[in-house]
């Protein structure tokens, strides 16, 4: 398992004066968080650091930028994102603490801050690392995705830069903000279709642009065409993806010019890992890759718990015999 040593100052340690302090007979909502640096900003959120003053930990806060917080459609991404987080308690994902809304109005939800270096970091310095400790993560997060497809959920946004493996071996498949549920009587919103809009319509002309390339690299091809009938394959797609970049070094499909990443996609078969590897690719896990690949997601591994029994396979001994 990855292991990384745990940064000194980020974890503070657990003294008693701390632990038995009495809260204030009143609690003000207001001053309950000291905000102490920003982690990350999205396209429409903010992640902050800040101590919980009535607990005495650090914890992650995330909230809208300012110019979405008044956003009904956004508002709505925002909480749904902070309930499934919630639902879903899974070893791989992280706990929510509370969702609310601050002085001014505005929603926000906090959750566990885990320090730690994403699978994208990690694959920046692949020779590193031996093949069986990053099948290990990979097998963690498919966990994680069984859980939630068990309950419903699909995350539609598995791409390296949502892993990330803790100080203590832990792993955890961030950002659920892009995650599909369904209504009880099985249909969707239309804000999750955009009326059928493709990306591939609307996108065709756009070069340069850096996030969405890396995002579209990892999308399935049904979720690139916005399906109303997409479904958990989806999710099994983009963690083929995923294990096709640790056998090879490269994503299955890459360009500068988006319009080429979606025809790619949609229309052309990704090269087989052995024949571009400069690392031994196991049979085994070259044809569950190829096979999560599909662009007919019924020719894809039939549920996420049949791509883990594949995973858990003595893969290390085919991959000792395989000749290149």
């Amino acid at each position: 398992m990855l292991k990384f040593k745990q940064p000194a100052q980020e974890y503070g340690d657990v003294f008693l004066e701390d632990t038995d302090k009495p809260l204030p007979k009143k609690l003000n909502p207001n001053t309950r968080y000291i905000f102490l640096s920003t982690i990350a900003k999205g396209g429409k959120s903010l992640i902050k650091s800040c101590k919980d003053m009535h607990l005495n930990r650090v914890v992650a806060y995330k909230t809208l930028r300012p110019e979405f917080v008044d956003d009904e459609i956004e508002k709505t991404r925002l909480l749904r994102e902070a309930r499934i987080s919630a639902m879903l308690q899974h070893p791989n994902t992280t706990p929510v603490y509370e969702v609310g809304r601050d002085n001014r109005g505005h929603y926000y939800f906090t959750m566990k801050l885990v320090h730690g270096y994403t699978l994208r970091e990690i694959m920046d310095y692949r020779e590193r690392y031996d093949l069986t400790q990053l099948i290990e993560v990979i097998e963690q997060i498919a966990r994680a995705l069984a859980y939630a497809h068990a309950h419903g959920v699909a995350h539609r946004d598995i791409k390296p830069e949502n892993i990330l493996v803790g100080p203590y071996g832990e792993v955890l498949l961030l950002d659920w903000g892009l995650a599909k549920v369904w209504k009880k009587d099985g249909t969707t919103q239309l804000e999750d279709t955009e009326e059928g809009k493709s990306i591939a319509d609307s996108d065709k002309t756009m070069t340069g642009h850096g996030k969405l390339q890396g995002t579209l690299c990892y999308m399935s091809p049904e979720q690139i065409r916005r399906d109303t009938d997409i479904s958990f394959s989806t999710d099994i797609y983009s963690l083929g993806t995923v294990l096709y970049e640790l056998l090879t070094g490269v994503p299955p499909f890459n360009s500068d010019k988006t319009y080429e990443i979606l025809d790619m996609v949609q229309n052309q078969e990704p090269t087989k890992p052995s024949e571009i590897s400069k690392y031994p690719v196991p049979n085994i896990l070259e044809t569950l890759c190829l096979k999560c690949l599909n662009k007919d997601p019924v020719e894809r591994p039939a549920s996420m718990d049949d791509v883990l029994q594949i995973l858990q396979q003595d893969w290390s001994a085919d991959m000792k015999h395989r000749v290149r």
